[in-house]
């Protein structure tokens, strides 16, 4: 039977910072954009912007993904619009600043929930349909903390080396089918994640080059469309990646 859906490209946190960005960025080939974010009013926004920079359609769906039953919740949504998933983009996810045994233990589980658990629960719901079509792309937004352990940040970079370990094996399993996977891993970025996290006045965004979102979500676009695997963003990222993999434990 013929499939009569139409393509979108589908992206998750996309009420702000690199997720915003990475819209007007896809928008630019005039496709049908899902944005996906808690926040009905900030998408709102983003999708009236998204439209003046090109996109033929946009849809918003207010879903919290940290939710059990979001996913099935975001899959029946498409499914009434009468739309499949061409591009998929997880962006969603968060993190929290402070020693792991004294967090807030939901909040520290509800990173795993977003980050890991939906990531994976959106990849595998809608990449058979993009290996059936041998037409797609996903891009999980990794980060620079995929590379090291990262006390006082435990689970968000645990969380992040999951999302870079996920992706380089499906790209590697999904090779030659028409489909691209992508991990896109920023450094410091200029978005509302830093405050969320309570890390404004952290060491290390103090210490080392903080990028826009706009130059990110451009580097993460120009690498997804042109086929790589893996996105380091900006130069001296590049390096602390590299140099990650070669430091002692105790060092890193």
């Amino acid at each position: 039977m013929a499939d009569t859906t139409s393509p979108a490209i589908v992206i998750t946190g996309a009420s702000g910072g690199i997720g915003e960005a990475l819209a007007y960025e896809f928008a630019r080939e005039k496709p049908v954009l899902v944005l996906v974010a808690r926040s009905g009013d900030a998408l709102a926004r983003v999708a009236i912007q998204a439209k003046e920079r090109g996109a033929a359609r946009v849809e918003t769906v207010t879903l919290d993904l940290a939710r059990p039953e979001a996913v099935d919740d975001l899959e029946a949504t498409l499914a009434g619009l009468g739309l499949h998933v061409e591009t998929l983009v997880n962006n969603a996810g968060y993190g929290l600043k402070g020693p792991f045994a004294s967090l807030d233990e939901a909040q520290e589980i509800g990173i795993v929930d977003l980050n890991i658990r939906a990531l994976t629960l959106l990849c595998r719901r809608f990449l058979p349909g993009m290996i059936a079509r041998r037409k797609g792309g996903i891009v999980n937004l990794a980060s620079t903390a995929a590379f090291a352990p990262g006390p006082l940040m435990a689970v968000y970079y645990a969380s992040k080396a999951y999302v870079l370990s996920l992706s380089r094996a499906l790209a590697a399993e999904v090779g030659g089918a028409g489909v691209i996977v992508t991990a896109v891993c920023p450094g410091p970025t200029v978005t509302g994640f830093q405050a969320r996290a309570g890390m404004e006045e952290s060491r290390i965004m103090r210490a080392m080059p903080v990028m826009s979102m706009e130059a990110v979500a451009k580097i993460a676009y120009r690498g997804h469309r042109a086929g790589k695997a893996t996105v380091v963003t900006g130069r001296f990222n590049q390096i602390m990646a590299f140099s990650n993999r070669l430091a002692p434990p105790a060092l890193l």
